[in-house]
Parts: structure tokens; sequence; C-alpha cells
């Protein structure tokens, strides 16, 4: 990744698996890391890099704003699928689900509203 003057770009992101140790990844639930490409709290729009570990899972969540999941690498499912790498979910304000990866997976987020979660990892 490069930092140029008001921009951020991210080289050969179609190849991060084999690159994903340039990144300097943060936890962010259990078994899944994120790496913050822009903002981050809950009054501002945001993207990420998340990276899963194999069975890693996120809660049952709503979407209060638009997020759009390009999957980079591996494969993310949901209640209506699974999404291996080269795909794009573009999940609608209102939408809701429980993401998990089986084989582990790093996808790019970028959302303009914090989700709520339905369900903790716990209950």
């Amino acid at each position: 990744m490069a930092t140029l003057k008001n921009s951020i770009l991210l080289e050969d992101l179609f190849k991060i698996a084999e690159n994903q140790d340039q990144y300097a990844w943060k936890p962010f639930r259990q078994g899944i890391e994120i790496y913050n490409l822009y903002g981050g709290d809950e009054h501002q729009p945001a993207a990420a890099l998340l990276r899963y570990q194999a069975g890693a899972c996120v809660p049952r969540h709503l979407h209060e704003g638009i997020e759009h999941i390009l999957v980079l690498s591996g494969a993310q499912s949901d209640d209506h699928g699974e999404y291996p790498a080269g795909n794009l979910l573009i999940n609608f304000p209102g939408s809701h689900h429980q993401v998990t990866s089986t084989q582990g997976c790093i996808v790019l987020a970028i959302w303009n509203k914090p989700v709520s979660f339905i369900q903790e990892e716990n209950s």
C-alpha cells in the first residue's frame, strides 16, 4: 500500500493472499483481523481490509447503510450463499445476515454507516 498526496493506492489487490504480510493487521473480532484504510468511527464512511481465519464468523447484524464487500481471496458465506474471490456483494440498508468463512478469506469492505449487531457471539 502506498500513501499518495490525498490518496491511498492498494497495489496488486487481487494478489493480496501473496502480499498480506505487508499490512499491519489488528484484531477486530474473534478470528478476524482488520486493516483500516480510512474512517472507522460511527459518524463517517469507512473502508477496511478484513482477514478471516478459517471458521471465523461475524454474528447476525443489521445494515444501517450501504455496504460493499469485494472478496479478494478465499470465500465468504452468508444466509444467501457463498461468495468466492472475485465476487462483489452489496448489502442495502435494512438487510441483515450472519457472515462466515469456512476456509478463510480476505475482503475489501466499504460502508457508509456501521452495522448494528442483532446477535452477539456468545448469545
